[in-house]
């Protein structure tokens, strides 16, 4: 690690530096750095160098550590801490604010608006400044909420849709006999059983079709309130029933009959088991709720207006269109209010003073380009790139100076033009007295830092150095620098090959979710089609979900919904997707989806299991001598199975230590020390090591430990070529970020045999990627579709555009301003498009200006 690269040139226009003295977070190894303070810093590196460790593991890390120890132990509960870095000193860091790349919290509670907090003002505004019907009392701001008991419609609990029990879902085949179980709402096995033999107690005729029965019966069982408690004669005819019934033969116990309505609404509001609550909701019909007409309020509150809107229609509309009415009133010349302003002058102020804060905050978000999202957007439905802008937004408007932020891949999700705007917050953030500390790989953010702290120079083990820490141009003298290969990269353009020819084309038409409106759109099949557009036009809406689902319901394939872990009865409708496939189905015969979610929700998972490689690396050892003299199976060397794994940490290998007022502290099992497996499975080895050792190797250095096994390899060497060495095969799936795991995704179907005539669809396959690693993604979305496969990928990066035989760009603008087809053609074509926002960047790229 050279020393001398490392030291800062003195400059006047830094006021201070953050020293950082023998840092070993993960993978770095014991580095010192020097970093400017109030400049934008850029931290960059492939993929799993280690430059998140250094960023967000240590001084973001070690800033919030100190900033906690000066809050009270009672307050530091409510924070969610990280865990104490490795590192020996830093000196000079300031209070830093982390806005990293996560999800939305899984509730659709939480809105645009919340996160904004632009909903509390809006609230504020109604309930202070707007016009109530002749004789209503004020609504209070919490009163415009739906989360609240003052707010909340009484009818439908502030959700929008009424959940309905009918004949219809309970019994959804009436032309069963009850015997032949025609009530499908009852429980399955013995107590579906047991309220059947009740009714047979009670008389009823469990035998005819459940049409032919009375409407008045029908209605007793299904909607009965009462809980009458009979004698039961399981095995028992009908007939021999009624006999043992008048002869007063004791029965085998008395039930309890509940009607099948109470059972499932009983059920769903009590059972703890996520299952029974999925298995319940099917017999609940959910439609709109008739008294707020889904707006979740109660009628008083609806019945405020302000511009001539409740604010449930307010909150349904672009922030751009909020701006734009809210305009009049931040200047004070709002027509329409002057009679009322006259009889109110303090409502005139009021409305001035909320509709200019309002007015300035949301001019944040435009700027940042995100005025096409409305502030009843909920936030399991944004991207983790529109979550971190809203965030970022409300940082800018909070004016703070003296501070650190640390951002993790801002531009991620990003259309270049959007990615301009972001830049243009950045700078705004530096020029208040702020220093930036980003974690990136896009280019053009790389090209407009102050100062450059490359990470490498590879992966994992192979990286955790500083290669370089200085002024950009600089890195232009390191050779061990991946980075530097692509940020001075020489003006010759990129020599794309001649465009592949379709071997026929999926047509869709009348094409209708979010902002697509009755689209027709042709996919070009047997080649590699880039889907492009400004961030919000509908690229993710087209191909992530319409293309999916029909493509998917045409194979007869489920789709995967993404997990939200919300109550059942939070989450809104289902969209409805509008359009079908006109042609071009008979050229697919199968549908693979790589997304970025997770490839496990806990620890247990991982990528050998995930991937299929672990089966065979535990036959392995279930086949060594060892193993065979003990009757060992494969069974044996897995952690998830009693008998090999360590009792006393049940196979995850630390157990957790609660600290009263501290974050609880995950440490190694002291049993196993970590290694997972009890003693007896750890003494079998394969090659000199035992399996816990294998599960902590390297990709690159299982690669070589298994040369002789060309099943394991050919797995592994996958996995080598998405870019993915670095990683260990035992590593938690839990510690993956999503473009590891879409990578995993791609490797597994990599290794499968290739068939051809599959459709492959990926969403922004190249976030969290360093361009040498988007080179070594290409190679592989090259190879599926040298294949015979059809390789279908929204993406904003140029490289993989350029790189592309066709390119579909949706838009022109986002939201309402997007939704349409805007250019469609090879790259070079779409680059000379006029109308085309990513024609120009695109243009420029295969021109060699871009890198």
């Amino acid at each position: 690690m050279a020393k001398s690269s490392q030291t800062p040139t003195p400059d006047s226009s830094f006021t201070g530096f953050v020293q950082v003295r023998g840092a070993r977070e993960h993978n770095l190894k014991n580095i010192d750095v020097e970093i400017p303070r109030d400049a934008l810093v850029v931290f960059t590196g492939v993929s799993g160098s280690g430059k998140s460790s250094l960023a967000f593991g240590t001084l973001y890390a070690e800033a919030q550590r100190r900033y906690l120890e000066s809050v009270s132990p009672y307050a530091r509960r409510l924070f969610h801490q990280m865990a104490v870095p490795e590192v020996d000193a830093i000196e000079g860091l300031p209070p830093a604010v982390a806005l990293q790349q996560q999800r939305g919290t899984p509730t659709t509670r939480s809105s645009v608006g919340s996160v904004t907090t632009l909903s509390n003002l809006l609230r504020m505004l109604y309930s202070r400044a707007g016009d109530y019907p002749a004789g209503q009392p004020i609504v209070y701001a919490e009163g415009f909420s739906p989360n609240t008991p003052e707010g909340a419609c009484p009818q439908c609990h502030g959700l929008g849709r009424i959940y309905e029990v009918t004949e219809q879902t309970m019994v959804p085949d009436p032309s069963l006999t009850i015997r032949e179980r025609a009530i499908a709402a009852w429980p399955q096995a013995w107590g579906g059983q047991n309220q059947r033999d009740i009714l047979v107690t009670l008389g009823y005729n469990v035998d005819v079709p459940w049409r032919e029965l009375p409407q008045e019966q029908r209605d007793w069982i299904l909607f009965t309130e009462e809980q009458p408690v009979v004698p039961v004669y399981p095995g028992y005819t009908p007939e021999e029933t009624q006999r043992a019934l008048k002869r007063k033969e004791p029965p085998n116990y008395m039930g309890t009959f509940t009607g099948v309505k109470r059972h499932v609404l009983h059920t769903f509001a009590n059972t703890q088991s996520p299952l029974m609550k999925k298995r319940a909701l099917q017999y609940m019909l959910s439609t709109e709720c008739p008294t707020c007409q889904g707006k979740r309020l109660r009628p008083e509150s609806l019945a405020v207006t302000f511009a001539g809107l409740d604010i449930a229609d307010m909150s349904g509309l672009p922030l751009k269109r909020v701006a734009q009415l809210l305009k009049p009133y931040a200047e004070g010349n709002a027509t329409g209010r002057k009679k009322q302003d006259a009889a109110h002058p303090e409502q005139a102020i009021v409305a001035q003073r909320i509709a200019q804060d309002l007015c300035a905050r949301l001019s944040v978000l435009l700027e940042l380009g995100l005025g096409y999202l409305q502030l009843e957007r909920s936030t399991p439905t944004l991207s983790p790139g529109e979550l971190q802008r809203l965030r970022l937004a409300t940082q800018l408007y909070s004016n703070l100076f003296g501070v650190v932020y640390v951002l993790d891949e801002p531009s991620a999700g990003l259309h270049p033009s959007d990615t301009e705007a972001l830049l243009k917050a950045l700078h705004s953030l530096k020029q208040a007295g702020n220093s930036l500390f980003v974690v990136e790989h896009n280019l053009d953010v790389i090209r407009q830092a102050d100062w450059l702290v490359d990470v490498g120079p590879a992966a994992g083990e192979q990286g955790g150095e500083i290669l370089y820490s200085g002024p950009p141009a600089g890195l232009a003298e390191v050779a061990a620098s991946q980075t530097r290969r692509f940020l001075f990269a020489t003006g010759e353009g990129v020599e794309a090959p001649p465009p592949r020819t379709p071997t026929g084309w999926l047509r869709l038409a009348g094409v209708r979710r979010n902002n697509l409106d009755n689209l027709t759109v042709e996919f070009p099949l047997g080649v590699f089609t880039t889907v492009t557009g400004v961030s919000g036009s509908g690229k993710s809406s087209l191909v992530s979900q319409v293309l999916v689902e029909l493509v998917a319901e045409c194979l007869g394939q489920t789709v995967e919904a993404e997990e939200e872990e919300a109550d059942p009865l939070e989450r809104a409708a289902p969209p409805e997707t509008g359009g079908k496939i006109v042609s071009g189905m008979e050229h697919i015969k199968r549908l693979v989806r790589v997304d970025q979610r997770p490839i496990g929700r806990t620890p247990r998972s991982n990528m050998a299991t995930y991937t299929g490689l672990f089966d065979h690396v535990r036959k392995l050892f279930a086949a060594t001598p060892a193993a065979r003299k003990r009757r060992y199976d494969a069974g044996r060397f897995s952690f998830n199975v009693a008998k090999g794994r360590c009792e006393n940490c049940q196979g995850e290998g630390f157990v957790m230590v609660e600290l009263l007022f501290l974050p609880s502290v995950y440490a190694p099992c002291p049993v196993c020390h970590g290694a997972r497996y009890n003693a007896k499975t750890l003494e079998i080895t394969y090659r000199d090591k035992n399996i816990a050792e294998v599960l902590g190797l390297t990709v690159d250095a299982a690669w070589k430990f298994f040369e002789e096994e060309p099943t394991i390899q050919r797995a592994l060497t996958v996995l080598r070529e998405v870019g993915l060495g670095y990683l260990r095969l035992g590593q938690p799936a839990t510690e993956l970020s999503g473009g590891e795991a879409q990578r995993i995704k791609l490797a597994t179907e990599l290794q499968r045999a290739q068939r051809g005539n599959s459709l492959y669809v990926l969403d922004e396959p190249t976030t969290g990627l360093h361009p040498s690693d988007v080179e070594k993604l290409l190679v592989q979305l090259d190879g599926l579709v040298e294949a015979g496969n059809t390789v279908i990928v929204v993406e904003h990066d140029m490289r993989v555009v350029a790189a592309s035989d066709w390119v579909l760009d949706i838009g022109p603008g986002a939201g309402d301003e997007g939704g349409q087809v805007v250019a469609a053609g090879p790259p070079a074509e779409v680059a000379r498009h006029q109308q085309s926002r990513t024609g120009p960047y695109l243009a420029r790229f295969m021109e060699g200006a871009g890198g």
